[in-house]
């Protein structure tokens, strides 16, 4: 059994071992691997299922908090009031006792998702709630090339279930210099941020996104910069492209959104520093 992560239930491995035959060079060769672990986990608020999200069974507890107040549930850490990590045959339940005020409000939403890795809004009931609001970030400066490279050079040591299986996503806090503060993985892009998210709050409070970018080893969907912008983080950086509706959504925020960040290279989509940003047209 693979070792656990942080915050994983006692006997549940993030990764496990599996028989496979490999082709192409050694046609029918017999050999073992490691894969990725994948569960259900389901958000639980006050005793009412919200959202069940396939997810990697580690940092939960981030997870729980992270996607909280992504989703807007929270509006701060203190309305958690409990959790509790039921582990059991069809998979895991994170239960949570929160405010009365963040369960009306949860409640009023009226949305039962059943989330995949690469979909969060499955199960939202209209357009409206598809897009929420998205709230102004603080200002910052963009982040300096020097930066994003530095994060970029040093992301792939921050993920080890990464390089052990190649299967999962990371989201790591860079600071100002782009030295990496800490990092979450998970098989599905929105929850390694959710992750990420939780542990800087658990962490840092209501400082956790002062100074610095987040680095996305995904592409940046609008939800990534939703959530995102959600918290406060003000610069975004995201390995692959960005989407028009996500770009579009940071220019409302005030967000800097970055994304084809590569070795020597990035694109920069969207400024949060309030230097003019001119669109051409072809």
């Amino acid at each position: 059994m693979a070792p656990t992560g942080p915050d994983s239930p006692k006997d549940v491995s993030e990764a496990c071992e599996t028989p496979v035959e490999v082709h192409g060079g050694m046609e029918g060769a017999r050999a073992r691997d490691m894969v990725a672990e994948e569960l259900p986990v389901a958000m639980v608020y006050n005793g009412i299922s919200y959202a069940v999200m396939m997810a990697s069974p580690c940092a939960l507890e981030d997870f729980a908090l992270g996607f909280s107040l992504s989703e807007g549930i929270l509006e701060r850490p203190e309305q958690l009031f409990d959790l509790d990590i039921a582990v059991g045959e069809q998979g895991i339940s994170l239960e949570m006792h929160v405010a009365g005020d963040c369960f009306a409000r949860l409640r009023e939403q009226r949305r039962n998702m059943a989330g995949r890795t690469g979909c969060g809004l499955c199960g939202t009931e209209s357009l409206a709630q598809a897009i929420r609001s998205i709230p102004r970030v603080p200002a910052n400066p963009v982040p300096a090339d020097e930066a994003v490279q530095r994060a970029l050079r040093n992301l792939r040591n921050y993920q080890p279930l990464q390089e052990q299986t190649g299967a999962t996503h990371g989201a790591a806090w860079c600071d100002d210099e782009g030295e990496i503060q800490q990092a979450r993985e998970d098989v599905g892009r929105h929850n390694a941020l959710d992750k990420l998210i939780g542990a800087r709050v658990r962490s840092h409070g209501a400082r956790a996104f002062d100074h610095g970018f987040m680095l996305i080893s995904s592409r940046a969907s609008f939800e990534m910069v939703q959530k995102s912008a959600t918290v406060g983080v003000s610069s975004l950086i995201a390995v692959s492209a960005a989407t028009a509706l996500a770009i579009r959504e940071a220019r409302k925020a005030g967000m800097t959104l970055i994304g084809f960040a590569r070795p020597g290279r990035h694109v920069t989509y969207a400024r949060g520093d309030d230097q003019p940003f001119e669109e051409t047209r072809g």
